[in-house]
């Protein structure tokens, strides 16, 4: 079956949603090969993968998803996530993970989806066990932490068991340096289903088509975002150190893709050197040095840029510069270690989902 869509692929046609869903069908199945898997996904990767077929990809399989229970109270809200897609290869440390805990202290909230490190030292995942942050919960104790402390983690591999027969092809391509649909489809994946993102994406041509992807699955308020630094590099985050290609829609105005430099806020001079991460631990020290005030250097900088757009984005604040300012408070007055210690007191009352 896939070789019929691959030949479609090599001649230039996009896939519509019903070849969209047969193809994800077969990925999820045990039928085709790795080999198999592979060679589809290659192709697809070769001919460009379209807006409409990344969202079409990111709906059939978040359909298959495992859902979460969220009360009334949560679902009439924005639910917000940040993250990235990965792939800079930039070894900084979890900055969109220090993000959703500074959110989550400034009461907005935050359904982080993430998985633990591929192309880093440190994941989401393993930094937050680091933390002593429970990462592997069912769906109940998820929208249960949602619901008490405006943030979950949802471990990526726990909430798509589609993934079990996809995850030897994803590997067999990194392995051969190809690169897949899948690079561009965690943040997408939420089965909290997000009404507001701060996306990451490692090359500022793709914060178009991605933010025009999540309007396809319905989030309301969006901001797509890749950051340069010196030397050509991009982060798949706000930079401090250079100009951020953003593409952004909200529901009181229309789409739009800008560069903008961060020279308006008060950034202290810093090369992405001050930004490296290590692995989970060393990142976990520096996350609550953060948190709790010790580190007030160009680390935290990157910190309350992009809690200033994750709070915009969720509506929380008036501008991004407002939102750098109410990080900036919840930081001085340890709300966010706050979180944290609130959420490492529930790994010894939560167990893991089975």
């Amino acid at each position: 079956m896939l070789q019929r869509f691959m030949d479609r692929l090599s001649a230039g046609q996009d896939l519509d949603p019903v070849d969209i869903a047969e193809v994800v069908a077969s990925l999820a199945g045990e039928t085709e090969s790795v080999e198999a898997k592979a060679a589809f996904l290659t192709a697809l990767a070769t001919k460009g993968e379209s807006p409409a077929e990344i969202a079409g990809f990111a709906a059939e399989l978040r359909g298959r998803a495992i859902g979460l229970p969220l009360p009334s109270s949560i679902l009439h809200g924005e639910i917000l996530d940040v993250c990235g897609t990965g792939g800079d290869r930039l070894n900084t440390f979890n900055i969109s993970t220090t993000v959703a805990l500074v959110c989550a202290a400034a009461g907005v909230t935050v359904a982080k989806h993430g998985n633990r490190a591929v192309t880093s030292q440190s994941g989401s995942a393993d930094v937050l066990e680091a933390l002593g942050i429970p990462v592997e919960l069912s769906p109940e104790a998820a929208a249960k932490s949602l619901a008490e402390h405006s943030l979950a983690f949802l471990f990526a591999p726990r909430f798509h068991p589609a993934f079990r027969n996809i995850g030897p092809a994803r590997r067999l391509c990194a392995e051969r340096g190809q690169r897949t649909l899948f690079n561009f489809l965690g943040p997408l994946l939420n089965p909290a289903r997000p009404t507001a993102q701060l996306m990451g994406v490692a090359r500022p041509e793709l914060t178009d088509p991605l933010a025009r992807t999540l309007q396809h699955l319905g989030v309301r308020r969006a901001m797509v975002a890749s950051g340069s630094v010196p030397g050509g590099a991009f982060l798949d985050e706000l930079s401090t150190l250079g100009d951020n290609t953003v593409s952004e829609f909200y529901q009181d105005r229309g789409f739009s893709t800008s560069t903008w430099s961060p020279a308006d806020f008060p950034i202290q001079p810093a090369t992405l050197a001050d930004l490296a991460g290590g692995d989970r631990h060393a990142n976990a020290a520096l996350i609550e040095g953060i948190l709790r005030g010790r580190d007030t250097g160009p680390r935290r900088d990157a910190v309350l840029l992009n809690a200033g757009a994750a709070l915009f984005v969720a509506g929380a604040a008036r501008t991004i510069v407002d939102g750098w300012d109410k990080g900036l408070e919840i930081l001085a007055s340890g709300a966010a270690w706050d979180r944290v210690i609130a959420l490492r007191k529930t790994a010894t009352a939560t167990p893991k989902a089975g």
